[in-house]
């Protein structure tokens, strides 16, 4: 309570001292009386402004003093460590080690003639060049190498830093952490060194930062950790999404073993926390849990031994560390937290402290003073005087126009900006600040005087000297400094920043520029022009547009006002505005983003201005940019984490003048990044690049998207050595142009692309394997242009160049496959030695996205394309598929061949194509022509059979393609697929097995059987076609069966359908008759490979064909509507006779050619009964058609004769009777038992033969041998 109580009285002290100064300073109220003169009045005013400003000040002054005292234990330079003392052996792999050995020359100098002396004399020179190396180390390599003491080389030397003992753990961490270029390569080689291989990320920053101590500088830190990062993922390439992941989560490691093993820090940070500090950053995502939490536990109970000297008292050691690590500020930068408004000396705790010691004191005798040392206190204080000391400036600023008071005021407001702004309290800076900036007058320059001059440049001094506290009051200064340069250049007569804005055209604009320059106003006494009289009228401070909208005339003496004042504003110089930007280098790690945020606000204010748009702090912001490039990677990420967006935004922009300016702003930048080196694994040139991607997609603006094209072209020609992770943007920017609706950005586009590849195709995969995928997928872009086939054809090209790269083995290695296939050569035996699991991976992720763009190209409506494109496919695949193992040949098959054949394949169920209601015959669709289908499928086959011992388990998937063109009801696919069939099974013939077999005779069987519902559906049509009468009863008898009918006899929609029947029928008799010609061609080249099995399954086919083709023919109606169909069309009938002669010839021919070649399998599966049953069957065939009216009796006992035929009888007769003699030939043919085992069934037929009318006389002759030699030697 005592303490609460003393405390509460101090404020009350000050406040009552701070108040009664205020209204000593504000004066007498109005209407109130005082004895003082006016002078006297004033004079007491001043004073008590120099009364606050000199308690202010004070209370500044002390702070800063507090401030210096808590930082007098930071270490000293390691330049000034001359410690030579006992350390650990660095080498964690052998503590044991002995004093380096130095290099190949020292063993013949230590040869066993060598003497004790020599021995010594080497041994003093090298600790010579240990000591000068622990107090300057370039110095005491340089001396080591000119002694030969160490090798120049950059592996050497840290060879030499890694195992030697003596040298001092901090000189050589300092040593790693220079730029100095022989330094860096020296650091590379050390990091290189190390094999993180399977290692747990903290044991490996634990393992690596053993043989040496962190530097004390941020930016020799960030050397270090980035080539940690990069190396541990390069050791580990599937840990983590890219290196940028590595480096953060290392100085989050760093971080934690501060924080864990200080034990003056009380509040630890909790495994939560460590886990919400790390959110995010695996490119976005978050890293498992479980891992950051075994993460957190390591650390926590093993430090990680890498703290600052010992002789640092412990209760400085937290911040002192910290200051050491460079690491003030980071936190908040990795974890993407802003620094908020904190109640330093508001909290409990230090009302504890400040409690304990009164307590400490209390009991001793007489005065007690009590000596506050924590400087947080002072909050206390400002919190109940700030507002009148507010109060007490801004009064005596705007009422008092003497330079001494004014004065004073702005004094008072630096000191206040200054207190506020270090304790944190952004409230009382915020409104300090905007004070200030209100009495510059900037907003309205006609009004100035000498004093808001003064005000502009205590704006400038707080922006040099409180930088790194200001946060969100940059805004009110970076506008400030806008308005200033504006006004300067209006006085100059310069023109204004929109002219600038339009892109020139040669002299002519040139000319057009200067005419629209303003004539300068401090020499010119008016001049009425809108920029002029926007700045005379002015307007509210927080305007962005200055009296651009304000009504009324400026008048001459107005005019004459502003001159006057623009020649105050000559006090401050380009140097003083320019001063505030340049010394943006040295603010820390959270100032300079809150900086950049707050000059990208003030930027868009000035661009987006719809009268007078800007440029100024967009210039300024590309030059802060150059001077904060070289800050670590963590911050200069969260800085072009804003200028990114404020990139993107304004390059979005509406007015096209301001997006071009912004879009060159960006290349400017762009350019001067690319000149700094990346390593590999780390993704922040694709970061950077990233705007030019997101405005490429999102702009509407042709001339934009043609000026990124433009300026990615220039950057990555001009700079393409430097290009690692930046050629994702590239591709995505060329990837999102090939797809362009202009013509001219396409062909910009391409044209770049094809430099690229042709002549930097190896800069492209340097670092970065993952971006030969991307150009691939850029140049499948390109293949779809529909501007121009050559740009798809070359793009095409270029696919094939990218394949021909990948299996030279520029990316991948993978042939530990090739064993599994022994009749393919084994070029390399070597490369099968221990390739790691992960290889099967790469090779897919490298080959599946080039083929199956090709893959997809196959569809494309353009024939060349379509042609080309199958063509590179599968020259690839045949040239390069030896790289292929069998699972790789599978996901091939699945994801880039079967797909370009899935219109064909899924066509398993034609009928599912037909409506019996519909009235178009045309509805099957086709992507391809038939030249198209004819290359695609003798490819497959090609392909098929070279690699036929590695892929010959996707022979099933093979045949299935092959019997979907089969399947075809149109000619021209099925002969397509018929002759692939063919091939196949001659190419492979022996190699296929028994199953093999039996899988594509059933394929066939299942497609000639899968034909024939959709095809009786079809036929079903004409079942609801009414065909007009013949008018002459009798046509079948004496007329030509086309007599009579003409187009008018049948409706149209009834015509068109029935034309459709008839082309389907005779479409599908064609495929019947290819599916009878393949399996008699397949039995006869390879009948002495078939089993039993298999020929019955072709003995099912021919029999179910040959009795498919018999059952249309016994269709009398449907018959007579084709015919009278095809008469009214004029077309020709469809062959059905045809089809049933040669579906039987076939069968006859494969029955007979069985019996003969191989006498036991045909017992065993009756093929001689077979036979006779097929001869009887085309015997009575061949009977019903010559039988007349009356056949119908024959069998009766009546008394019956034969008409004469007709003509068409007569033609019908004439077309079976090549098949009767076939038949009567085989049975002529049979063994003399066989035929006395028929004789019973053939012996009616051949009577009733005897008596028809035929067209041959070779019938009756054959009848009569016959007879003669079967019948009768059976008689007889």
């Amino acid at each position: 309570m005592t303490a609460m109580w003393m405390l509460q009285t101090y404020t009350k002290d000050i406040y009552r001292i701070v108040n009664g100064l205020l209204k000593t300073a504000l004066g007498p109220p109005p209407g109130s009386t005082t004895t003082l003169s006016s002078v006297q009045d004033i004079t007491f005013r001043h004073e008590s402004v120099k009364c606050l400003v000199s308690i202010i000040r004070s209370m500044g002054a002390w702070m800063d003093q507090k401030l210096r005292t808590g930082d007098s234990y930071l270490p000293k330079s390691s330049e000034s460590s001359t410690s030579t003392e006992n350390h650990s052996t660095l080498n964690g792999e052998d503590a044991g080690a002995s004093d380096y050995d130095l290099h190949s020359e020292v063993n013949s100098e230590m040869s066993d003639a060598a003497t004790l002396e020599q021995r010594r004399a080497y041994k003093i020179e090298l600790q010579k060049g240990i000591s000068i190396f622990n107090r300057k180390p370039s110095k005491g390599i340089e001396f080591l190498i000119n002694a030969k003491k160490v090798g120049g080389s950059p592996e050497e030397v840290a060879t030499f830093l890694k195992n030697t003992t003596g040298l001092n753990e901090t000189v050589i961490g300092d040593y790693l952490g220079e730029r100095d270029e022989f330094c860096l390569r020296v650091m590379h080689a050390y990091v290189d060194s190390f094999n993180f291989k399977e290692m747990d990320f903290g044991e490996a920053i634990r393992f690596f930062l053993r043989g040496f101590r962190l530097p004390g500088e941020a930016q020799k830190i960030d050397r270090i950790m980035e080539k940690f990062a990069e190396r541990y993922c390069k050791c580990n390439p599937n840990s983590f999404t890219s290196a940028d992941t590595a480096y953060v989560l290392a100085y989050s490691v760093i971080m934690l073993n501060t924080d864990a093993h200080n034990s003056m820090v009380k509040d630890k940070m909790s495994k939560a926390d460590f886990i919400r500090n790390n959110r995010g950053i695996d490119d976005g995502k978050d890293l498992p849990e479980e891992y950051l939490g075994t993460l957190y536990d390591q650390i926590v109970k093993n430090e990680i031994k890498m703290s600052a000297d010992s002789s640092v008292p412990q209760s400085k050691q937290a911040n002192s560390l910290n200051k050491l690590l460079g690491l003030d500020g980071i936190l908040n930068l990795v974890t993407g937290k802003q620094t908020e408004e904190k109640a330093l000396g508001a909290n409990g705790l230090l009302i504890r402290r400040i409690q304990e010691q009164f307590k400490a004191k209390s009991g001793k005798s007489g005065s007690i003073y009590h000596v506050v040392t924590d400087a947080a206190i002072l909050r206390f204080m400002v919190e109940v005087c700030w507002g009148p000391m507010l109060a007490a400036f801004s009064v005596t600023l705007d009422q008092s126009d003497d330079r001494l008071a004014t004065s004073q005021c702005l004094q008072g407001f630096q000191c206040a900006v200054h207190v506020t702004a270090v304790m944190g309290m952004q409230t009382q800076r915020d409104a300090f600040v905007t004070s200030v900036a209100k009495f510059t007058y900037l907003h309205c320059a006609a009004d100035m005087k000498l004093k808001n001059v003064d005000a502009v440049k205590a704006i400038i001094s707080i922006a040099i000297e409180d930088g790194n506290n200001l946060q969100d009051a940059w805004e009110h200064i970076l506008t400030c400094l806008s308005r200033v340069e504006h006004l300067q250049l209006l006085g100059e007569g310069a023109p204004p920043d929109a002219s600038y804005l339009t892109p020139s055209n040669g002299e002519t604009d040139e000319k057009a520029l200067k005419s629209m320059g303003y004539p300068s106003l401090k020499k010119k006494g008016t001049l009425q022009n809108p920029a002029v009289m926007a700045v005379v009228r002015g307007g509210s401070y927080d305007s962005t547009t200055v009296g651009a909208n304000s009504p009324g005339l400026v008048t001459p003496g107005q005019i004459i006002n502003l001159i006057s004042n623009l020649n105050l504003l000559d006090q401050i110089g380009n140097f003083e505005l320019n001063h505030v930007f340049a010394n943006s280098q040295r603010l820390n790690s959270e100032a300079i983003v809150a900086f950049v945020k707050a000059l990208c606000k003030v930027s868009i204010s000035e661009l987006q201005s719809p009268t007078d748009p800007r440029v100024f702090s967009l210039t300024k912001i590309v030059e802060i940019a150059h001077y904060n490039m070289n800050r670590i990677r963590l911050v200069w990420s969260r800085i072009w984490n804003v200028l990114s967006d404020f990139f993107v935004s304004v390059g979005l922009s509406e007015n096209l003048s301001v997006a071009i300016f912004v879009m060159d702003s960006l290349r400017q930048l762009a350019m001067k990044f690319l000149e700094r080196e990346e390593l590999a694994n780390y993704n922040f040139q694709n970061e950077f690049l990233r705007p030019f991607v997101i405005v490429m997609q999102k702009s509407s603006s042709t001339e934009i998207r043609e000026l990124i094209v433009r300026c990615i072209s220039q950057m990555v020609l001009s700079r393409v050595s430097n290009v690692k992770s930046g050629w994702k943007s590239v591709f995505m920017v060329f990837t999102v142009a090939a797809s362009d609706e202009r013509k001219n950005v396409v062909l910009l586009a391409f044209e770049t692309m094809e430099k690229i590849v042709r002549e930097y195709f190896p800069y492209i995969t340097e670092t970065e394997r993952t971006t030969f995928t991307d150009c691939v997928r850029c140049l499948t872009t390109f293949t779809n242009s529909r501007f121009n086939s050559d740009v798809s054809l070359n793009a095409i090209a270029f696919l094939r160049f990218c394949a021909l790269k990948l299996a030279d083995g520029g990316l991948i290695c993978n042939v530990k496959s090739r064993v599994d296939d022994l009749s393919i050569p084994i070029v390399d035996e070597v490369a099968l030695d221990v390739e790691n699991h992960s290889n099967k991976d790469d090779h897919a992720s490298f080959w599946i996205p080039l083929l199956t763009g090709l893959s997809k190209l196959a569809s494309d409506p353009r024939s060349a394309v379509r042609k080309s494109a199958l063509e590179v496919l599968f020259n690839i695949l045949n040239d390069h598929g030896h790289l292929f193992s069998r699972s790789f040949w599978i996901t091939v098959f699945n994801s880039v061949i079967f797909p370009i054949f899935s219109g064909v394949s899924d066509k398993k169920d034609v009928k599912d194509q037909d409506s019996s209601t519909s009235a178009s015959p045309h509805t099957e669709r086709s992507t391809w022509d038939s030249e198209t289908s004819a290359v695609a499928v003798q490819c497959l086959v090609d392909l098929f059979v070279s690699f036929f011992n590695v892929i010959r388990s996707q022979l099933q998937s093979i045949v299935s393609i092959l019997m979907g063109f089969v399947r075809s009801p149109v000619k021209g696919p099925a002969s397509t697929g018929v002759a692939s069939l063919l091939r196949l099974a001659g190419e492979l013939g022996s190699r296929i097995s028994e199953d093999e077999w039996r899988e594509i005779f059933l394929a066939l069987k299942e497609a000639a059987a899968s034909l024939l519902p959709g095809f009786m559906k079809v036929l079903r049509i004409m079942d609801d076609i009414e065909m007009p009468e013949s008018p002459n009863l009798y046509a079948d008898v004496d007329a030509p069966s086309d007599h009579g009918f003409t187009n008018d006899d049948l409706p149209d929609d009834n015509l068109q359908t029935a034309a459709y029947v008839i082309s389907r029928v005779k479409s599908h008799i064609a495929v019947q008759l290819l599916i009878v010609q393949v399996v008699s061609d397949l039995y006869k080249a390879n009948r002495q490979f078939l089993s039993a099995a298999n020929v019955r399954i072709l003995v099912d086919i021919f029999t179910s064909i040959a009795s498919h083709a018999h059952q249309l023919n016994s269709e009398t109606n449907l018959l007579k509507k084709l015919q009278k169909g095809c008469s009214i069309a004029g077309i020709s009938d469809p062959p059905m006779v045809h089809f049933e002669n040669e579906s039987y010839e076939n069968y006859l021919d494969f029955l007979q050619d069985l019996l003969k070649d191989n006498p036991s399998m045909s017992e065993a599966l009756s093929i001689e009964e077979q036979l006779a049953a097929v001869c009887e069957e085309i015997l009575q065939i061949y009977l019903n058609c010559t039988a007349g009216s009356e056949a119908v009796q024959q069998n009766k006992t009546v008394m019956h004769w034969n008409l004469p035929l007709g003509s068409a009888k007569k033609e019908e007769v004439a077309a079976r009777t090549s098949l009767l003699l076939s038949a009567l030939r085989v049975l002529n043919d049979l063994e003399r038992d066989s035929f006395r085992g028929h004789a019973r069934q053939f012996f009616p037929l051949l009577v009733d033969l005897v008596r028809c009318e035929h067209n041959s006389g070779e019938v009756q002759r054959i009848l009569s041998n016959i007879f003669l030699s079967c019948i009768g030697t059976i008689i007889m």
